[in-house]
């Protein structure tokens, strides 16, 4: 007679007794590392366009504070950042807006554009070490 009970009762002990928590954090080491160093160069690279545009340059290592400014340089209303709060759709828009309005305020185009869409945490240390000039949102 098939007893579904038994089966279950017997997977869940011999496979949940191999579970390797060791193993399972030090496989997420390499991502926090990660993770880590792209939050640092990223600002880094804010820290310098904050410099250039006259904004204190801490603001670049608090979270919510460093998109509200770079919204604010890039559009001249800071308060566009509250497009982040949408899930998936507000954030592509917002990524779309900031991109398309901080490439001019720098002096660049549309180049610059397409980079700080698809690479920005790098795009951000070419416009902050560059010779790209803050003209002011156009």
């Amino acid at each position: 007679m098939f007893n579904a009970l038994s089966i279950l009762a017997t997977y869940s002990t011999e496979y949940s007794s191999s579970y390797d928590a060791g193993a399972a954090a030090a496989s997420m080491i390499p991502s926090i590392v990660g993770s880590l160093i792209g939050y640092v160069l990223m600002a880094i690279g804010l820290m310098k366009m904050f410099e250039k545009a006259g904004v204190t340059s801490w603001y670049a290592w608090i979270p919510i504070l460093n998109v509200y400014w770079l919204t604010k340089i890039a559009t001249g209303n800071g308060w566009l950042f509250l497009l982040c709060l949408i899930p998936c759709v507000g954030s592509l828009i917002w990524c779309i807006l900031t991109a398309v309005k901080l490439a001019p305020a720098f002096g660049k185009g549309g180049g610059y554009i397409v980079g700080l869409i698809f690479i920005p945490n790098i795009m951000y240390l070419v416009l902050g070490f560059g010779d790209a000039q803050y003209m002011g949102p156009q």
